[in-house]
């Protein structure tokens, strides 16, 4: 645990990105895949006021942007071959444009149905397929799929679906999340409190659940984790954190590895308080799961997870004014990129200080988030049964 915590608290900012036109929060950040020297690399920020943002990630000026208007869009996500970025739009399509092009006009349109609003999305570790979820209309809440695989034989820039899961949630699915390394696993998280496991190399949509595991409240954010990512996680939107072991389907042994109710009733923070989670962190080096959490005044926690509980490990203060809503860990070069609610965009480094530094006040503005409590069932999860 002492290099971990070495090396976290070792962190200093080294860059902040430029004061842009119209501040906004910065509510997702991803990077580019492809390693280009010439070029240098990419990265990405979905900002509140529905754009995505392009920086250079080593000076972290801003390129270009790319705008959902007049709809907002949910995510951000980098191709893992090229440098397509992808987002999902509240007008029920996925927009991918190319990020290393000017040109504002999405390069590929993934159309959804009619009344679709996607929340989130994500595409699988091969770039072939295209996931995204829906509020609840009516009775349904689906999962809805793309061949995302550019057809050169075709000119047409607009894609149909492939076809929907729309049975195993009850309420809005707010996020979705494929395997890092195996194409055909995905998860989803939703309102209705649970976290769905599935197959999709299998056709029949019962027949491709694999398990569903229940946090019993409001499902935030899902990932996965583990030696060969055979472990799950989610966090609630009353900051719960909830872990389960996939090795164990076959097995007596429980899943369920942790169940937090509530986070910031049980952990024991060294320096101030824990105000909210934001998301997880998998150390594949390490074979470590991490939960990274934060302060209403900008401080960020990074806590140890076990199957005994969360344990406080180091804070990172100083560098957000504000609520922290997104980051991205580089485990390759131990970097940190950090967005919050003050409009700052920060880049931390082993080592490095930053020559100047002003601390930025919280901005005033209405957040484009509305995240919503529920309570549901005591089932701590629900195995499938086998036929």
């Amino acid at each position: 645990m002492e290099k971990i915590e070495e090396q976290f608290s070792n962190l200093h900012i080294v860059k902040r990105s430029s004061e842009p036109k119209e501040p906004t929060y910065l509510l997702d950040i991803d990077t580019s895949k492809t390693v280009k020297e010439e070029k240098g690399s990419l990265l990405a920020v979905l900002c509140s006021n529905g754009s995505i943002r392009i920086y250079d990630k080593e000076t972290l000026n801003i390129l270009r942007e790319f705008n959902g208007y007049p709809r907002l869009l949910n995510g951000v996500k980098f191709a893992n071959s090229c440098d397509s970025v992808y987002s999902a739009s509240t007008d029920g399509t996925v927009k991918c444009w190319d990020a290393r092009l000017a040109s504002e006009k999405p390069v590929q349109l993934f159309k959804g149905y009619t009344s679709n609003v996607f929340i989130s999305f994500d595409i699988n570790c091969n770039d072939h397929v295209i996931c995204a979820d829906t509020e609840k209309v009516d009775d349904d809440a689906l999962l809805v799929f793309w061949d995302a695989r550019i057809n050169s034989q075709g000119l047409s820039t607009s894609r149909d679906p492939l076809g929907t899961y729309s049975e195993t949630h009850s309420d809005d699915i707010t996020q979705v999340r494929f395997h890092p390394s195996n194409p055909n696993m995905v998860i989803s998280g939703s309102t209705d409190g649970l976290v769905n496991v599935f197959d999709i190399n299998v056709h029949n949509e019962e027949d491709a659940l694999v398990t569903t595991c229940n946090s019993v409240s409001s499902v935030s954010c899902i990932g996965w984790s583990g030696k060969d990512y055979k472990q799950i996680y989610c966090m609630t939107h009353d900051e719960g954190f909830c872990w389960w072991d996939l090795n164990h389907l076959e097995t007596d042994e429980p899943i369920t590895r942790l169940n937090i109710q509530d986070v910031r009733e049980i952990v024991n923070v060294k320096e101030g308080n824990l105000d909210y989670l934001i998301g997880g962190l998998y150390h594949e080096k390490m074979d470590k799961l991490f939960v990274i959490g934060g302060t209403n005044t900008g401080r960020i926690h990074l806590m140890n997870c076990t199957t005994s509980g969360l344990t406080h490990v180091t804070t990172l203060q100083g560098g957000h004014a504000t609520t922290v809503r997104s980051f991205y860990w580089n485990t390759q070069d131990d970097s940190l990129l950090t967005g919050g609610e003050d409009a700052q965009l920060l880049l931390w480094k082993p080592g490095t200080v930053e020559k100047m530094f002003t601390k930025k006040d919280s901005m005033k503005i209405a957040s484009s988030v509305h995240q919503r409590v529920r309570v549901h069932s005591n089932d701590s999860y629900r195995r499938r049964k086998k036929q």
